[in-house]
């Protein structure tokens, strides 16, 4: 059974940084992403990796979020840097593996102005 599990987000002033991490167990990751859902709203695609490593970043975020992966490790990560108020959200990591989402539990990213 895959389980993903999130830590990192909680609270930051607006310009400050935190990393969001996603441990896999169960699986090798491969593909993976971040998603983001702000209050009231859907949730949204924030950044994904492929297997061979191409990367993607939503508009809003490009130039300040960083995802990666530690293979060893078999975990995931969101660095965000000069956050925003509009940053705001819960955030969650996913994967897929043989066509099947696995998702994490979300972690709350907060930043005030």
């Amino acid at each position: 059974q895959v389980q993903l599990v999130q830590s990192g987000g909680g609270w930051v002033q607006a310009g400050g940084s935190l990393r969001l991490s996603c441990a896999a167990h169960g699986s090798i990751i491969n593909a993976m992403a971040w998603y983001r859902q702000p209050p009231g709203q859907q949730r949204e695609l924030v950044a994904d990796m492929t297997p061979g490593s191409s990367t993607y970043y939503a508009d809003s975020v490009k130039g300040r979020f960083a995802i990666s992966r530690d293979n060893a490790k078999n975990t995931m990560y969101l660095q965000m840097n000069n956050l925003r108020p509009e940053d705001t959200a819960v955030y969650y990591c996913k994967t897929v593996i043989q066509w099947t989402d696995f998702w994490g539990q979300g972690t709350q990213v907060t930043v005030s102005s």
